[in-house]
């Protein structure tokens, strides 16, 4: 059972795996980065001057000044800010796998593909499977 789980651990599958997970991770990221530091500023300009990542409706009851006196507090609070950010990042970044894919599968159907001549054909007579190069069947003995 070791020897398998090494070999499961050493074949190129898994090492791809885990390399598409680690950069996958990195770009996500940056993807969140680019919306809540490029895309979501303008837009909360755009809407008068709303901080998009500050937005919040606190459970208590209770009034706070920003999210981190919020957080400081550990006051339950619904976090749409957040949310708003994180809903963009997982379009922008399911928008570019979805192109990413599409490219890979076009390249994939582009190269062509091996074509095997046939080896053998089927004698016309007993239908049975022989070589192209026969000039008898081996079978029934008629002539190809």
């Amino acid at each position: 059972m070791f020897a398998e789980f090494k070999k499961f651990l050493i074949s190129g599958n898994v090492i791809d795996m885990a390399v598409g997970f680690i950069f996958g991770a990195a770009f996500a990221t940056v993807v969140k980065s680019l919306v809540s530091n490029i895309i979501m500023p303008p837009v909360g300009l755009l809407m008068g001057g709303v901080d998009f990542s500050s937005l919040f409706i606190a459970l208590d009851g209770k009034e706070y000044v920003s999210l981190a006196a919020l957080e400081a507090a550990g006051a339950p609070a619904i976090k749409l800010g957040v949310f708003v950010n994180d809903l963009i990042s997982f379009i922008i970044l399911g928008f570019v796998m979805f192109m990413m894919i599409k490219a890979y599968t076009k390249l994939k159907a582009s190269q062509p593909v091996a074509q095997v001549a046939p080896t053998t054909k089927v004698c016309p007579q007993c239908a049975m499977e022989i070589p192209l190069a026969a000039k008898t069947c081996p079978h029934c003995r008629t002539a190809q």
